[in-house]
């Protein structure tokens, strides 16, 4: 991704991250996260204001518009603060520490906790502990929300007259967040994790929350959160794969699935799955290839296939290089427009079929897509914006065949001849920004999804380039020492990987295993395990953390077991674990995975939904126990 911006005017020119080279051109003084910042900002005794974001946030890039590139934000904020950029994706320790806190600083504040990008933190730079946390400012107050440059003014004069004060703040806002991060006292005579009870326990409350007429978990904006899908289809009574074909249903035929180009936009804002936040990411799309092609493997039904293998070629064609490494995500936007390379108009799609010499198909793609109905997008930020089409089906293709009274195969190929004709078109518009560079983990769960979907599906091609994205980081995104890197990009790699880069890797390399019957994946997933225990692992607790202990820059060590968007560390290097224990009838292995289980079981006898990633790994370390015999 090229910086989009002005001529580079701060330290972040020399960055390799997309993110934070679109700010290199603001007039802010950013520095990027790290102990020359940290020096700077105690040299002036001044706090640290971190602004954290990722290149394909739609929210960040109107906060860069409106604050950033404006010359008297700038001023304000550089006189007050020394303003640092920080990549998510490349410092989720960084990011893990400060959403956390925000989340605790908005429940004492505004009685709720709340988070999201651009996450906006002001740190005492002496502790590194945060006084004040908030997501999106406006340029003028409004939303409830002071405007940025007020609120940066108000920061200035308070760490000016009450300095005490807002290290206080900090300290007190710290130790919530340490006490969240701390591993959790076992309570005297507590048992061993019962994982039949806590499986019980996480399906009643998914079931709860699944949404009985759209699919999915929760109302709107609905994520597809592949942990909960993934947690009933392999726990597998009736009732929870009823609701896993539901939803895995209404997102193939939804609008969150790019019907024409494949692959997954990252979730909808509506809660039948119809119009998406446009932004595509490679974990996602990793994550559900994988499940669609479980899906496939147990059911047999083509639309599950179809969109695994269409999520696999989305990815190859798209969110590959040509060295065979996967790149990271696709933005939301368009010349600061929302979704425009996606959105569609009757005239738009007839001109589409008329190009492209399939012109007689004009009813037919209309009555597929619906485009004789009304318009189902309209831009919330363009008002001025004439209503769209973000393009769904009204039900699954068999019905709809059925109904045309079409045989299937005809319908098949005809709507790929309508849905080629629409890519064509596209590929001419001005196309979203790809963020090109390469994340460990995220790579882990494209190989991971690629392997698992091509051996379900029979397609090696996937299984192959499973197999070279790979190599790619196991090979290239080494550090001196031998452990792994966290990203690449421009033919450098760099940032030391956290937990959940070894933990998704040797996951990729077990799938690969299975899919390719080669077992020298195996020993590769084993000696990422060995080197994720030396890292990762407190041998006092047998718990695992996200981040190094011997860390510098940041006031709290990092550990989170919640399974979201993407699994964490945790549940991700016990299923691995879970794995090598297994096939190998390891008992050692499986011994040091029971112990971080136990470790970490006050916490998910606590939140057992947010942990769903470990009770299943610890349903997998059950079934490793028999194969082991202990």
């Amino acid at each position: 991704m090229k910086n989009r911006r002005s001529a580079p005017r701060n330290r972040l020119a020399g960055s390799r991250s997309p993110y934070l080279l679109q700010h290199a051109g603001n007039p802010v003084d950013w520095w990027p996260w790290g102990a020359d910042a940290i020096a700077e900002a105690r040299r002036r005794e001044v706090p640290l204001f971190v602004s954290i974001g990722y290149s394909t946030c739609y929210w960040c890039h109107v906060m860069e518009r409106e604050s950033f590139e404006s010359e008297v934000a700038a001023a304000v904020l550089n006189e007050a603060c020394v303003p640092v950029k920080v990549d998510r994706e490349e410092r989720p320790d960084v990011d893990d520490a400060m959403m956390t806190a925000c989340q605790a600083f908005t429940q004492l504040t505004e009685g709720r906790p709340s988070g999201g990008w651009p996450l906006n933190v002001f740190l005492d730079p002496d502790t590194l502990e945060p006084f004040f946390c908030g997501t999106y400012f406006p340029p003028d107050a409004g939303y409830g929300r002071p405007s940025f440059t007020d609120l940066v003014r108000a920061v200035q004069a308070a760490w000016s007259t009450d300095r005490a004060g807002m290290r206080g703040q900090a300290a007190r806002l710290a130790g919530i967040v340490r006490r969240q991060m701390a591993l959790p006292a076992p309570a005297d005579g507590t048992p061993a994790l019962d994982s039949d009870a806590m499986a019980e326990q996480v399906a009643g409350a998914l079931l709860r929350l699944h949404d009985p007429t759209n699919g999915g978990f929760g109302g709107a904006p609905k994520f597809p959160t592949p942990a909960y899908p993934r947690f009933l289809l392999e726990e597998g009574t009736a009732t929870m794969l009823e609701a896993v074909r539901r939803t895995l249903d209404a997102m193939a035929i939804g609008g969150i699935f790019d019907q024409v180009g494949g692959g997954f936009h990252r979730y909808a804002v509506d809660a039948a799955w119809t119009v998406p936040h446009f932004e595509k990411m490679l974990y996602d799309n990793g994550q559900l290839a994988a499940l669609y092609g479980d899906a496939y493997r147990r059911w047999g039904d083509p639309l599950h296939g179809e969109t695994a293998r269409r999520t696999c070629a989305y990815v190859l064609r798209e969110m590959t290089d040509a060295d065979g490494r996967f790149l990271c995500a696709q933005d939301a936007e368009v010349d600061a427009r929302e979704g425009l390379n996606y959105l569609w108009s009757p005239q738009s799609v007839r001109e589409a079929l008329a190009a492209a010499g399939c012109a007689d198909l004009e009813s037919f793609a209309f009555a597929l897509y619906g485009l004789g109905g009304a318009p189902n997008f309209r831009d919330p930020h363009h008002a001025e914006a004439a209503p769209a089409f973000v393009l769904r089906l009204g039900a699954r293709p068999d019905a709809i065949a059925r109904g045309m009274g079409i045989p299937d195969a005809e319908f098949r190929a005809r709507r790929a001849t309508v849905d080629a004709a629409l890519l064509r078109a596209r590929a001419l518009r001005p196309q979203p920004s790809t963020d090109d560079k390469t994340v460990t983990a995220w790579a882990g769960l494209m190989a991971e999804g690629l392997a698992s979907a091509g051996d379900a599906l029979g397609e090696r091609a996937f299984v192959e380039a499973a197999g070279k994205g790979v190599t790619f980081v196991l090979e290239r995104m080494r550090s001196p020492d031998g452990g792994l890197l966290r990203t690449f990009r421009d033919g450098v790699a760099g940032t030391e990987a956290f937990l959940e880069d070894y933990a998704c890797m040797a996951n990729a390399c077990l799938a690969l295993a299975h899919a390719s019957g080669d077992w020298r994946w195996r020993d590769e997933a084993r000696a990422l395990v060995a080197e994720a225990e030396r890292r990762f692992l407190d041998p006092a607790s047998g718990a695992w953390f996200d981040s190094p202990a011997d860390a510098p820059d940041l006031f709290v060590r990092i550990r989170s077991g919640d399974d979201g968007a993407m699994p964490s560390g945790t549940s991700s290097i016990l299923r691995a674990m879970a794995g090598l224990a297994a096939a190998d009838r390891d008992a050692a292995m499986l011994a040091k995975a029971r112990r971080a289980l136990e470790a970490i079981a006050p916490a998910v006898r606590e939140q057992p939904v947010a942990a769903s990633g470990t009770v299943l790994a610890a349903r997998a370390l059950a079934r490793a126990a028999d194969a082991v015999g202990g």
